[in-house]
């Protein structure tokens, strides 16, 4: 691959003023991992640039940042938040999405409680689930997180919206707070669709199998949204007792449906699912569709090879657990039933 770090910064500047030009796309591989004198040089000229081609820049960048990892336009999507189009400040935070710099608290925050774009304040809300997931792992200070969940909180009992109290549902799934089940369960019950469909979502988050007999019954939804919704949630709650009906779904009419079945599948493994999902990807003629089966497939070993390294050290520490009583004199074979003392007690 071209190194175009040697690009020079000023040749990107003028392709990106020049609009009698198409701007190449070796310049997007320029804009990634950007210096702070050429986020300077670039900021400089921003609003220089057309809003048309600012949109389209950061529509490329979006899709180039995720179909490879190694890029990083942390910094064109810093500065992409501050324009004044709500359009490019969506995209701006959509690539800032995946980004674990407690940093950027601060600048969702101040997105979600006063950007007038109503799409712009719910990427927000979404680009703090991260936070929330990172708190509950201890990844940030408890005052931090206790800051992120208020402020969702707020958003959930406030007045914004529709789709941004959904979106702030969604981001506090992976929250233990108290005040966030009753939350779902308001939404679960609501009978509306997106918030049904939102609740799914956080239950999917929730790593919580309670939620079982919520999710179950919603696979067979007539609502498109709400089956995949339910689906994810299996896959992430591992219902392994959903296995068959997630093979129904693989035949959806939805695509959405299908894909959430597939990585579900993927997630939940057993008997028939790697058959069935190599079966498809031999079948299929989209090929996006092969990449992603194959992308569940290797999700698949993984999750397997998991259980079965689980299996071993399970296995490991119960005999270690076995020599150890046996050494101690503990256990003598048909005699384990305790002693009169220990029965009174």
């Amino acid at each position: 691959m071209p190194d175009y770090s040697q690009i020079p910064f000023q040749e990107l500047l003028d392709a990106l003023l020049n609009v009698d030009k198409r701007f190449h796309p070796r310049y997007l591989y320029r804009l990634s991992d950007l210096t702070s004198e050429d986020l300077n040089r670039l900021e400089a000229i921003w609003f220089e640039v057309p809003l048309w081609r600012r949109q389209a820049l950061m529509e490329d960048i979006e899709e180039l940042g995720e179909s490879d990892f190694v890029l990083s336009y942390e910094a064109v999507g810093r500065l992409a938040v501050k324009d004044a189009d709500a359009k490019v400040r969506l995209l701006g935070v959509r690539t800032l999405w995946d980004l674990e710099e407690p940093e950027l608290i601060p600048i969702y925050s101040d997105l979600l409680m006063n950007d007038p774009s109503p799409e712009v304040r719910a990427a927000a809300a979404t680009g703090l689930g991260k936070f929330t997931y990172l708190g509950e792992i201890e990844g940030l200070p408890q005052k931090t997180l206790k800051k992120v969940e208020d402020l969702l909180l707020t958003v959930i009992n406030g007045k914004d919206a529709p789709k941004v109290r959904c979106r702030a549902l969604e981001a506090l799934g992976f929250s233990s707070r108290e005040e966030v089940v009753p939350l779902i369960q308001a939404a679960y019950a609501s009978g509306n669709k997106e918030w049904i469909a939102s609740a799914l979502f956080a239950i999917g988050r929730s790593a919580n199998e309670k939620w079982t007999d919520q999710v179950v019954p919603m696979l067979q939804n007539k609502v498109p949204s709400i089956r995949a919704e339910a689906a994810r949630a299996a896959g992430e709650l591992e219902i392994k007792s959903v296995r068959q009906e997630l093979f129904d779904l693989l035949e959806d009419d939805n695509e959405d449906v299908r894909a959430a079945a597939i990585w579900s599948l993927s997630q939940i493994g057993g008997e028939g699912v790697r058959d069935r999902l190599e079966e498809m990807q031999q079948t299929t003629q989209d090929a996006e569709e092969e990449d992603y089966l194959e992308a569940a497939l290797d999700n698949l070993s993984f999750n397997e090879e998991v259980d079965l390294f689980t299996l071993y050290e399970l296995d490991k520490d119960l005999e270690v657990g076995e020599l150890t009583d046996l050494d101690d004199g503990m256990i003598e074979g048909d005699d384990f039933e305790g002693n009169d003392e220990d029965d009174e007690a």
